[in-house]
């Protein structure tokens, strides 16, 4: 009992931190680069495929793509300018899976995030796509500018 309680406060806590990383973005509107990947779960390494959305510095992912307003919230969100480090190719770490990259992050939750795209070119794509959204959206780097 003690433990299911625990659990859903658990979830409601990381529910509102969600909402606050996302509050006003329109993530059902004009996406930067969305697509279907497939994730390795933070706590249970198992696969999933979810749809990926990138918008103004955050990477969201959802159940399905049917992404269409704020009423579907999402799975997850991390903000690639404030808590990513890189994003790069994982072909020698994930050696049985095809198409494989990860990003590095700076956060207590995520370590290293593992993805795998469905294709060479979708990965490439992700990868740039990340990748200046985390220079674009970097605090170390708008303040120099």
């Amino acid at each position: 009992m003690v433990s299911l309680i625990w659990q859903a406060a658990m979830e409601a806590i990381q529910r509102s931190s969600y909402e606050e990383d996302y509050d006003g973005i329109e993530y059902w509107n004009n996406p930067e680069k969305s697509g279907w990947l497939t994730k390795q779960g933070e706590v249970i390494k198992t696969w999933r495929r979810r749809w990926f959305v990138l918008k103004q510095g955050k990477l969201f992912w959802f159940k399905d793509s049917n992404v269409n307003s704020r009423l579907v919230k999402p799975r997850g969100v991390i903000s690639v300018g404030a808590n990513c480090l890189t994003v790069k190719c994982a072909q020698d770490i994930i050696f049985n899976q095809e198409f494989p990259f990860q990003i590095i992050t700076n956060t207590f939750d995520y370590d290293t995030l593992y993805f795998l795209a469905d294709s060479v070119k979708e990965k490439n794509e992700w990868i740039s796509s990340i990748g200046r959204s985390i220079i674009q959206h970097s605090p170390s780097l708008i303040g120099n500018y």
